[in-house]
């Protein structure tokens, strides 16, 4: 299994992770530069498209779905699993399975529940439900603060350009979800090897 956490820790700068519907998507992101793989169903082929490391973020929040679809994270989101008691469950679970858990936290409670319950070493910050006079570049930031030192923060957000990738990175942020096809340009170069 691929360590997800170390793909988005290692490294100079942010981390991008691509969501992909088939293996060429995987294989395009991991040409441009990106450093992980999104996905919400199974993917024939997958790891014949990437060497990248894959987070299961599919509607079924299962360790087994996960380990079923060859991910090396599970994103267990917060709201949908609803109690501490089950949150632990699903944690442990998952992490007997041999996979990494990355919580989806999208307020200060679900947060703050999430590091009463399991502690996990990787949080997706994410952006949705921002009220209307609130931006989700904001909310995620807003949030950030809140992650304990040493834990691993992902953003999932519209990202608008590399202006917003680089305000995500000097907060702390350490990788965003964006769309496979624009990740050569919000790293602000040339794909590598190229």
């Amino acid at each position: 299994m691929r360590r997800f956490s170390q793909a988005i820790s290692e490294g100079d700068g942010i981390s991008l992770i691509v969501p992909v519907e088939d293996a060429e998507s995987a294989r395009l992101g991991e040409q441009q530069g990106a450093e992980g793989i999104l996905i919400a169903r199974r993917v024939p082929d997958l790891r014949q498209g990437t060497t990248l490391p894959i987070l299961w973020g599919g509607p079924e929040s299962s360790p087994e779905a996960a380990l079923g679809a060859g991910a090396d994270a599970c994103l267990l989101a917060v709201q949908a699993v609803g109690d501490g008691r089950r949150l632990v469950e699903l944690h442990a679970q998952a992490l007997g399975l041999g996979l990494e858990c990355v919580l989806d936290v999208r307020d200060d409670e679900e947060l703050e529940l999430a590091l009463e319950h399991v502690d996990p070493e990787i949080f997706l910050l994410s952006g949705r439900g921002a009220e209307a006079d609130e931006e989700e570049l904001e909310r995620v930031l807003d949030l950030l603060p809140d992650v304990p030192a040493g834990k691993l923060a992902i953003a999932e957000l519209s990202v608008r350009g590399r202006e917003e990738v680089a305000a995500l990175e000097r907060a702390g942020i350490d990788a965003v979800i964006v769309a496979a096809d624009s990740v050569t340009e919000l790293l602000g170069g040339v794909p590598p090897g190229v």
